[in-house]
């Protein structure tokens, strides 16, 4: 199983829906919440180099957000990098 993370906030729509697309394929995913963890937001801008949340990485590569997660889905390189055709 593809390992997923997702940096997120509370309050953040984009986070929701990206959690939302990930739980409509079935996909499980490790959230770590930026806005109450410090360390979380300075690990997320150092391996994703973005300061804005979602930041979405499957099996350590960063995908983006919430945009580029849904742009990945439809052009089946979410699938790719899963290892399946989710």
């Amino acid at each position: 199983m593809a390992k997923i993370e997702i940096y997120s906030s509370a309050n953040c729509a984009y986070c929701v829906a990206a959690k939302n697309l990930l739980k409509s394929k079935g996909l499980d995913y490790a959230e770590w919440r930026i806005d109450t963890d410090p360390a979380r937001r300075e690990e997320m801008l150092a391996r994703a180099q973005r300061r804005t949340v979602p930041q979405i990485f499957v099996n350590d590569r960063h995908v983006g957000g919430f945009d580029d997660l849904v742009a990945a889905e439809r052009s089946g390189e979410l699938a790719k990098l899963l290892g399946s055709d989710a």
